[in-house]
């Protein structure tokens, strides 16, 4: 007998009829059947309608931090004090004269002062930039910070702590721009309180400001993770990040159903956090909980202590994240009662969510409330707004993008083997700040923007079901044999295999005869060894459990194999994390293989000619 299908808690699907031209092998062109509607022209419109519609209901939420730094309760900012906020703020910002050629640079993290300095630029119609906290609080020669502010030209450069940002600052901003903290200063520069901004009063220079905005005006610029050069300033129009938001609505009709609760940890600087998760909230009238809490051993147990207090309708995180939450609640009853108790979807994106993960959420939410989340995912990018494909099915596998949401047409290019997606659509950014060459070569001779991500059908026969992701092209490389590696599906395979004691996988063989693989291990391996914390790195990855588990894992992936392009032939595990100094991996955890790839050069090398010491090789002869 089959086994009877599992039972989801219901979710809507907003596209599931597409329309697909062009003959197979050839270029296709692919959008949803269903039309976009209108939008609102302006994201500050949305704050004005909610300080009206729901002038009380919570919009933002944070812990208050204590002087010991320990946080308790929840300061709340509903719709109305946001907008009086905003409303403030933006005189200050006309005062100043600033512009898009002098605009606001946020360096730290996600607080509500943060958020409120965003919401009055929106008023005041002032580009801003929420450059990653990392370059200032991680990087030691703050080069990509350097590049951000000689790129923007800012004329105002907020930061909430003045100690922990101070030296990013005196390093690297100039005298003639202004600096706001939120508490006391930076030591040896002139600096404005944020509390100065607050007590502006606001005049009607703020509601003409407003409406002399419109869908081409610069809302922000979001910088790129910088792959294979510096970071690029992305160009986010009022258009695109509204348009977006009509598009979500529609692709996810749950947001159209009630006001969306989120706890969120999602980085603003990154699309993901600051425009897909921010605005949805505030274009949907939501409210949002602030997490200072992050799926790193350090800071989880705060994401953990939030789920259990805060239950969201929605919820957004990365692989690493449902990873630490699905272990936490195998154990943890009060997690697992209050973060499943309303929660309608969950989505990750980012990376690949492991299968072992997958199956241990499932088993704790059939556990407690006796059915399935139903675990989204789609596809998009920075320059995308970013929502860009969505799955149309509770029973999507790892990989599955689905259809393009309403107005977003894709285009279908047959290259090298593969089959690249581009995007045409009011989402897509017009282009990169004072980048005009690196402009011209990001879009084709029809205006579509070419994302260098690879695709497939999830069925051939049906293109309905819509698209699997498979690979990014530049990663893909050839071996001494002709033979092209696709470097995304392996990868997610390599990490799956291994999980839960690997994070990132880089692969290696490029114009030579085997694949090989370098591995960036979890903070787990430490348990696996047995050792206790003062063992260095080095001596946890050449224990004996260690080594045993990662050779099983090349075993298995070996027995899978099906030729020379997806075995891997040679694994190493890595003691030394990437950098982000050297662009090795971003904020927000993702890998940037070609730059891994370039700074690890010796590494690739001696792997490859058997001197890197503890090399794992599969025990399994590739014929049996």
């Amino acid at each position: 007998m089959n086994a009877p299908s599992p039972r989801f808690r219901p979710l809507k699907f907003g596209v599931t009829q597409v329309s697909l031209s062009g003959d197979k092998g050839a270029v296709q062109y692919l959008r949803a059947q269903q039309p976009l509607q209108s939008w609102s022209p302006r994201m500050a419109d949305r704050l004005l309608h909610w300080a009206s519609e729901a002038p009380d209901r919570s919009f933002l939420a944070q812990r208050v931090r204590s002087a010991d730094g320990t946080r308790g309760d929840w300061r709340h900012v509903t719709f109305a004090q946001a907008l009086d906020a905003a409303r403030r703020i933006a005189q200050a910002l006309l005062d100043r004269g600033l512009s898009a050629a002098r605009p606001v640079v946020i360096l730290s993290e996600n607080d509500i002062e943060h958020a409120l300095l965003t919401l009055g630029c929106l008023l005041a119609g002032v580009p801003w930039c929420p450059a990653s906290p990392a370059y200032s609080t991680i990087s030691q020669d703050y080069g990509k910070l350097r590049h951000v502010l000689d790129t923007l030209t800012p004329g105002l450069v907020f930061a909430s702590d003045p100690h922990r940002y101070g030296r990013a600052i005196l390093a690297t901003v100039g005298e003639d721009v202004e600096v706001v903290t939120t508490e006391s200063s930076v030591a040896g520069r002139d600096t404005t309180s944020f509390a100065r901004l607050l007590a502006t009063e606001p005049t009607p220079a703020v509601d003409a400001a407003m409406a002399a905005t419109g869908p081409d005006t610069i809302v922000k610029f979001l910088f790129t993770s910088g792959s294979t050069k510096l970071p690029k300033a992305v160009i986010n129009t009022q258009r695109m990040w509204c348009a977006n938001q009509q598009q979500m609505r529609q692709s996810m009709p749950v947001l159209t159903e009630e006001p969306p609760v989120l706890i969120d940890w999602l980085p603003w600087n990154h699309t993901f956090g600051g425009n897909h998760n921010f605005g949805l909230t505030l274009y949907n009238g939501g409210t949002l909980y602030i997490d200072e809490g992050k799926p790193t051993p350090a800071l989880i147990g705060e994401t953990l202590r939030n789920l259990r207090e805060i239950a969201p309708t929605l919820y957004f995180n990365v692989p690493t994240g449902f990873e630490a939450i699905a272990g936490a609640m195998k154990t943890d009853d009060a997690l697992r009662r209050n973060f499943l108790s309303r929660v309608k979807m969950f989505f990750y994106a980012g990376a690949a969510l492991a299968q072992p993960v997958w199956d241990s959420l499932y088993e704790s939410e059939e556990r407690e409330i006796g059915e399935r989340i139903v675990m989204t995912s789609g596809l998009g990018m920075t320059e995308s707004s970013p929502y860009g494909l969505f799955v149309t099915s509770p029973n999507v596998k790892a990989g599955d993008l689905g259809v393009p949401t309403p107005g977003l047409e894709l285009k279908l290019v047959p290259t090298d083997g593969k089959v690249e997606i581009r995007y045409r659509g009011p989402n897509i950014t017009p282009g990169y700040w004072r980048a005009a060459e690196a402009t011209a070569e990001a879009f084709d001779s029809e205006g579509f923007f070419c994302t260098g991500d690879a695709v497939k059908w999830i069925d051939e026969n049906d293109p309905h079901q819509g698209l699997r992701f498979d690979g990014r092209i530049a990663e893909d490389f050839k071996l001494a044999t002709g033979t092209f590696v696709s470097v995304g599906p392996l990868r997610a395979r390599i990490i799956g295999a291994g999980a839960p004691y690997i994070q990132d996988a880089v692969l290696t063989g490029l114009n030579l005869k085997e694949v090989g693989a370098m591995i960036f291990p979890t903070a787990a391996v430490r348990t696996l060894s047995g050792l206790g914390p003062d063992a260095s790195m080095d001596e946890v990855l050449a224990s004996e459990p260690v080594l045993a588990h990662f050779q099983n894992v090349v075993d298995d992936l070996a027995i899978l194999a099906t030729g020379s392009a997806n075995r891997i032939a040679r694994l190493i595990v890595l003691a030394t994390p990437p950098s982000i100094d050297l662009g090795e991996i971003t904020d927000k955890g993702s890998i940037n293989q070609r730059a891994v790839l370039k700074h690890r050069e010796a590494l690739v090398t001696a792997l490859h000619n058997d001197t890197a010491p503890n090399i794992l090789k599969p025990r399994v002869r590739q014929d049996a």
